[in-house]
């Protein structure tokens, strides 16, 4: 494999950059500017290179090169072209902090490193990477940092990215090509592209994203200012059609969410004031022995007394509440009361049903005095 050689470097210059007859190799070669190395097979690069100290831009691509070349004294360099070689890991670029564009593509780069210093790079292309099975390119967040404001163009195509969050840094970010990647996750896409507000090229070809209905209608929903995406372009009437259809669509879906709200609400008022939630109604006792709650008007030792003056035991009233109308055999209804001499009568009474006195009126009556007479029937 050639190792770069003075003579291969004379030979590397243009048709416009002749040497002079009068002027040395090293002036000659402190002259120049541009630099085409490239599928010259060329493996090493010495420390001939040093000499050319005004050198700007350098195409290096297509060769054999297993790092990147060492270029402390190239400092004047912007330009520089070192894709389809075989390096392994971005470093030695730390001087070159001119640099604007560095092309890099199509090696065995795993991870995007080593850019803190080229604080004016503004397109870094990284683009298909010879990455070992299972794996994708990873991006160092110092580098990103650096280069969140200065990078304008980035290639990412072909390296098996299933995410690009971490790219959210590149503010001013304008064009991304990201095509024949695994790109899924449209959620994704709508958050980054809503802080790259200068991106107007787009390049998502071969994601599975793409297979998404109205996948391309929602990109330019998403991104106002794009202009290109997948090589074709936006125009302003379709953008203002697409931008108006969402809008409505969106009114549309606030209107439904909305009514549903609504009725869910009345649906758990319906639920707090139901039947089922409204607390038991308290009353006394459907029966009970205890004589003070048929007359609650009249305290229990006094309506004791009247008991015993009248010769009427607590059993005797038990029986005589607890035993109501009951029908005979021919449908007749008949009341059961007891006298003051302890005989059982049955007395025949109306279907039509019976109106009671409130329980305090028999208490009234009965503290009315009632002398040696038996509990009037209407107390029954």
């Amino acid at each position: 494999m050639p190792k770069l050689t003075i003579d291969l470097i004379a030979r590397g210059t243009s048709g416009y950059t002749k040497k002079k007859r009068d002027e040395s190799m090293q002036q000659y070669l402190r002259r120049l500017t541009h630099l085409y190395l490239e599928d010259k097979s060329i493996d090493e690069v010495g420390e001939d290179l040093a000499l050319c100290r005004n050198l700007i831009v350098l195409y290096l691509y297509d060769n054999q090169l297993s790092k990147v070349p060492v270029l402390h004294h190239n400092q004047s360099l912007t330009h520089l072209y070192l894709q389809n070689n075989h390096i392994s890991k971005i470093e030695n670029l730390g001087p070159l902090n001119r640099l604007v564009k560095l092309y890099i593509g199509g090696n065995n780069i795993t991870v995007v490193e080593g850019l803190e210093k080229l604080d004016q790079l503004q397109e870094l292309h990284v683009e298909n990477q010879q990455l070992p099975p299972g794996e994708k390119l990873l991006f160092d967040p110092r580098s990103l940092r650096t280069l969140a404001n200065t990078l304008q163009v980035l290639n990412i195509s072909g390296n098996n990215l299933d995410s690009i969050k971490d790219l959210e840094v590149l503010k001013g970010l304008t064009q991304l090509m990201a095509s024949d990647n695994f790109l899924n996750d449209m959620k994704e896409l709508a958050h980054i592209l809503g802080l790259w507000p200068f991106l107007w090229r787009l390049e998502l070809m071969g994601n599975p994203v793409c297979h998404k209905a109205k996948y391309r209608d929602r990109i330019i929903v998403m991104s106002k200012h794009l202009e290109m995406l997948d090589g074709k372009e936006i125009t302003e009437m379709s953008r203002q059609f697409l931008c108006n259809w969402h809008a409505n669509k969106e009114t549309q879906k606030r209107k439904r969410d909305e009514l549903l709200r609504k009725g869910t609400m009345m649906t758990d008022m319906s639920d707090t004031h139901g039947h089922k939630d409204l607390p038991p109604v308290k009353g006394p006792p459907k029966s009970s022995s205890i004589p003070g709650y048929l007359m609650p008007g009249l305290p229990r030792k006094q309506f004791d007394e009247l008991l015993a003056k009248n010769n009427i035991s607590d059993n005797t009233v038990n029986t005589t509440v607890n035993n109501r109308a009951s029908k005979t055999r021919s449908g007749v209804l008949r009341a059961k009361y007891t006298d003051s001499q302890g005989v059982v009568h049955m007395k025949p009474v109306s279907s039509a049903p019976v109106r009671r006195r409130p329980l305090m009126s028999v208490s009234f009556e009965v503290t009315g005095g009632l002398g040696n007479q038996h509990i009037p029937q209407h107390f029954l």
